[in-house]
């Protein structure tokens, strides 16, 4: 079901802290905090007597008491205590997670330690460049399969049904798609050409008038999305063409971290190339972000519902084609990491 040799978002930077905090990542239970120091912790939260979550528990400097028992644990999952032993079990152990902090998030790894580079972490381009702001970001939990979501980050045409007030404009609904399948994802992309601005954008870009737009669907495995969205006056964008300066750009990253089955945690972050230092215009793109992904939760929940409950066979379109292709990718990439631990 799921690819583990990478970094999922774990939680919001400001999510973690002191207190132990359960989350479910990959469908194991996870409890985390932060040391003494600042840095993160993470571990399996089952102590091994009894497999009484250790959130129940509670902190003693940087480990972690058994509400139970009392077996203490530090950050490595190693047991370093167990009052009611005259030794500790070998076996008293449990499994620990790396974590970093990055883009405002908290990463988890959930595969071989070894491989946890933080070099593995998406570069985010254009950081800190002049003109460039990037949100503190959000998230939601949304009641479906991770892979109803990826479906929904790479298909543009749902906009202009599900997003009417917001990314819909003429040519949403029907401007042919182009699907290139990369070796870390695949992007479906296309030119709109002298079309009015959508609602959300109208205020935000700087020209009048129709707009040439580029929409950058981009997900890469296992479950990271890139939204670009260009907007450049009528007759200066489209495929090949140098962007004018006045060109708007937007990048959203979407990073779905999958608590279970039906169960998805959904971070996004905002890169903007305009109106760095209005704090404004932030809290007005980040409320419209927002919204926007309401929207789709309500769709995908119950297209979640819909396909487990389904009682007559379900029908792809054309528009699914870059879908289909990441699903197919994917479970080659998931097949192959299997078959390695296996070996």
């Amino acid at each position: 079901m799921y690819l583990r040799n990478t970094w999922y978002a774990l939680a919001r930077r400001d999510e973690l802290g002191d207190s132990l905090s359960p989350f479910t990542v990959l469908s194991e239970r996870i409890v985390a905090f932060r040391r003494s120091d600042g840095t993160p912790a993470a571990i399996e939260d089952a102590c091994p007597h009894r497999k009484l979550p250790l959130s129940m528990g509670r902190r003693e400097g940087d480990t972690i008491v058994c509400g139970y028992h009392g077996l203490t644990f530090d950050g490595t999952g190693s047991c370093v205590a167990a009052p009611t032993q005259a030794m500790i079990p070998s076996t008293a152990k449990v499994k620990c997670y790396p974590l970093a902090d990055k883009w405002g998030l908290v990463w988890i790894w959930m595969g071989d330690p070894a491989g946890a580079d933080m070099a593995k972490i998406i570069a985010i381009d254009n950081h800190g460049s002049p003109g460039w702001t990037l949100t503190n970001g959000d998230s939601m939990v949304c009641g479906c399969n991770y892979l109803y979501l990826t479906d929904n980050l790479l298909d543009p045409s749902h906009v202009a049904w599900v997003h009417v007030t917001s990314f819909a404009a003429p040519g949403t609904e029907s401007t042919p798609l182009e699907v290139k399948a990369t070796d870390s994802g695949v992007v479906v992309s296309r030119w709109m050409l002298d079309r009015p601005v959508p609602p959300f954008y109208a205020p935000l870009v700087k020209f009048e008038g129709n707009c040439d737009r580029l929409q950058h669907y981009e997900v890469r495995y296992p479950a990271l999305g890139i939204n670009m969205s260009i907007y450049t006056p009528a007759g200066q964008g489209g495929a090949g063409k140098q962007l004018p300066a006045d060109a708007y750009r937007m990048v959203s990253y979407h990073f779905l971290t999958p608590v279970d089955d039906t169960t998805t945690r959904y971070f996004w972050l905002q890169h903007r190339n305009t109106d760095a230092d209005n704090a404004e215009i932030t809290a007005q793109v980040a409320a419209g972000a927002r919204r926007a992904f309401e929207e789709d939760r309500i769709i995908l929940e119950a297209v979640q519902k819909g396909m487990a409950a389904k009682t007559s066979p379900h029908l792809d379109l054309a528009l699914d084609a870059g879908a289909l292709r990441f699903r197919r990718n994917l479970q080659a990439l998931i097949d192959k990491e299997r078959a390695a631990a296996k070996s």
